[in-house]
């Protein structure tokens, strides 16, 4: 694994509280962390595929896969800015997103508003699909995030087994925040957990990014500035 020199790292509960502080006490709104997390995403994105694929925007097949939580709304903010960057883009709700609360309802909304310009399916569509293996060129994992623990349910495992599948097949992933499936402070990997090619996580290294039980999982790890102060960090520690 290729990680950036990050030697501060956060447990869950520490996410958690970096982003209340953020928000309640400096007035960050929740959908401005979210866009700046999204935003970083997919320029991440645009680069894997640049530079790693050696694909323009235009010939890019790319599939997003949201969650139900704030991971997924993150995704669907990644899935507008890479359809805006004229990426051939698809995003695959994993959870029924009229069901989403919250920042994340918000950001689906404006997807679901763009209409058939940007393609919106069920995850089922993604693990149905015969050809998942060879359809896209790289996959952004935006299912579960760091307040994952356990055991991931079986219909999200159907998902990751596709996506890993794919990866096998040659598409390239990309993980947002944490690989799905992988617990935030122990690095361990569960009965279902993506592997990514790259991860970006968001204000500081994750603890359990850094074990050695994440390191097939994690790939190449960025950490992306969303809008919270760094002394914001320097109080949760």
């Amino acid at each position: 694994m290729a990680t950036e020199n990050h030697p501060i790292t956060l447990t869950r509960e520490a996410v958690r509280e970096v982003d209340r502080l953020a928000i309640e006490d400096l007035g960050i709104p929740g959908i401005v962390l979210m866009e700046n997390a999204g935003r970083h995403v997919a320029d991440t994105a645009l680069e894997q595929l640049e530079l790693e694929l050696h694909l323009l925007p235009h010939d890019a097949r790319t599939a997003v896969l949201c969650g139900g939580g704030n991971n997924g709304g993150d995704g669907y903010v990644v899935a507008r800015h890479l359809y805006n960057a004229g990426v051939n883009v698809t995003a695959f709700a994993a959870k029924d997103p009229t069901k989403l609360t919250g920042d994340a309802a918000t950001n689906y909304w404006i997807v679901h508003n763009m209409g058939s310009t940007l393609p919106l399916h069920g995850a089922e569509a993604f693990v149905g699909s015969h050809d998942t293996a060879g359809q896209f060129h790289l996959i952004v994992d935006a299912l579960l995030g760091t307040g994952f623990r356990g055991q991931v349910r079986d219909d999200l495992v159907a998902v990751i087994d596709a996506c890993n599948n794919a990866r096998v097949n040659g598409a390239r992933v990309l993980s947002v925040d944490i690989p799905s499936g992988l617990d935030c402070n122990t690095g361990e990997p569960s009965n279902a957990t993506v592997a990514a090619d790259v991860t970006v996580t968001f204000v500081a290294m994750k603890t359990g990014l850094a074990s050695e039980t994440a390191h097939p999982y994690v790939g190449q790890t960025h950490v992306a500035e969303i809008g919270a102060p760094p002394e914001l960090v320097q109080l949760v520690l």
